[in-house]
């Protein structure tokens, strides 16, 4: 990057030096680009999010960016994971950085765990099967508080979900095709 993070804190240094490890040593996988980790903490912090839901942990890299926000708004993630070796690399990374108090790592098939999600949610975050991004939008809309972000990753893999959202009168919707193409949805209120 050009113009990489600047630490506003100690806190945030250590969150910043893990993500730049895992850049450095290959520690990521299928992840989000430094980029667009950027982006997810831009729009988390705006909307004030106290709850966050990420659809497909990988590594954690994506939900260090999601913990930077939410060190800042006082909110929380909660973020699914199918590998379980995955998921416990994503632990540790947590824990390396500081932030594992924000975050609850849940492990199995997310299309049956997301169904536990019974609070409201401020943001989601869909990184996960392309085929699934419907079924995990259904599934998680009507969690999302009005005013809130369905966000998803890698949309031109996914045209179901790129004309699902794009067709519904609840969401106003855009494409930022740079980085890793990110879809931006807010729920109307």
């Amino acid at each position: 990057m050009k113009y990489p993070p600047l630490a506003k804190d100690e806190a945030e240094k250590k969150i910043l030096a893990v993500l730049d490890e895992m850049d450095a040593k290959g520690k990521t996988y299928l992840s989000v680009p430094a980029s667009d980790g950027r982006w997810l903490r831009v729009l988390t912090e705006t909307a004030g999010a106290k709850h966050v839901v990420e659809v497909g942990t990988s590594t954690g890299y994506s939900g260090l960016w999601f913990a930077m926000a939410l060190r800042a708004t006082g909110g929380t993630l909660t973020t699914f994971e199918l590998d379980p070796g995955r998921a416990e690399t994503a632990r540790g990374h947590f824990r390396q950085a500081g932030v594992d108090s924000l975050i609850t790592v849940v492990v199995g098939d997310a299309h049956a765990n997301v169904r536990n999600v019974k609070d409201m949610v401020d943001v989601v975050f869909i990184d996960a099967d392309k085929e699934g991004y419907v079924d995990y939008l259904q599934q998680l809309l009507p969690r999302v508080r009005p005013g809130g972000l369905m966000l998803a990753h890698n949309i031109g893999m996914s045209a179901q979900y790129v004309q699902a959202v794009a067709s519904n009168q609840q969401l106003e919707t855009v494409f930022y095709m740079e980085g890793g193409e990110l879809g931006v949805s807010l729920k109307k209120r």
